[in-house]
């Protein structure tokens, strides 16, 4: 249980694609102009990243090694197709705003990676959990980016008002260059907080070591 559970956690902080792996970066500074986009976009990816994972784990006896890249492609492009048809049909805004983004999800790195990496080698139940720790690690990510663009560009938040009318809107986070430099802000964050997490434990650990050799003295 506790290995599943680490499996699962991976992906929303030690190996987080976007932060941490700094993979999938198209999408990434693409659609994050607001939280909404980028919530839409993470849950895209993650059904995409789900469902492959399963089915290619599934299949992994049965694809030839010299054809398993095409194979995971095609297997991707499936539901790639799904997603982006749904979203045709139910959401028209919405699947107007990703637009190629969408079917550009069948060459993401994170999914194909994932693929090749962890699928095609692993039980149907493990692939399952890494492929949703991963697909939610994504989303958060995504959203939360989304958002600090949104409320620093806007003052809104999934389109509605946070900021008064008053505030200053700094229309530079809705831009390219601001999606790099508010990717560059949380990964140096994240960074920051791994240093301090990781300091601590060797704070303690030494602190137990010291303990115990005064103990034994």
């Amino acid at each position: 249980m506790k290995g599943l559970r680490r499996e699962f956690l991976k992906g929303l902080w030690d190996e987080h694609p976007t932060f941490r792996l700094l993979i999938g970066m198209c999408p990434t500074l693409a659609v994050t102009t607001a939280a909404a986009n980028g919530l839409a976009m993470g849950l895209a990816t993650t059904f995409v990243l789900v469902c492959s994972s399963v089915m290619i784990s599934l299949m992994k006896n049965l694809i030839p090694k010299k054809v398993r890249i095409p194979c995971y492609i095609i297997i991707v492009a499936t539901f790639v197709t799904i997603t982006d048809m749904v979203l045709a049909a139910n959401f028209p805004d919405l699947h107007k705003i990703l637009g190629l983004f969408i079917p550009l999800i069948v060459v993401n790195c994170i999914i194909l990676g994932r693929a090749e990496a962890y699928a095609s080698k692993m039980p149907v139940f493990y692939s399952l959990i890494d492929a949703l720790g991963m697909g939610v690690g994504i989303t958060w990510g995504l959203t939360f980016l989304g958002g600090v663009r949104e409320l620093l560009g806007m003052g809104s938040l999934f389109g509605r008002m946070i900021l008064p009318e008053t505030a200053t809107s700094w229309v530079i986070f809705l831009l390219p260059p601001g999606a790099f430099f508010t990717l560059g802000i949380m990964v140096g964050a994240m960074n920051q907080i791994n240093f301090a997490l990781e300091r601590r434990k060797r704070e303690q650990r030494t602190g137990s070591i010291t303990a115990g050799q005064a103990v034994q003295g």
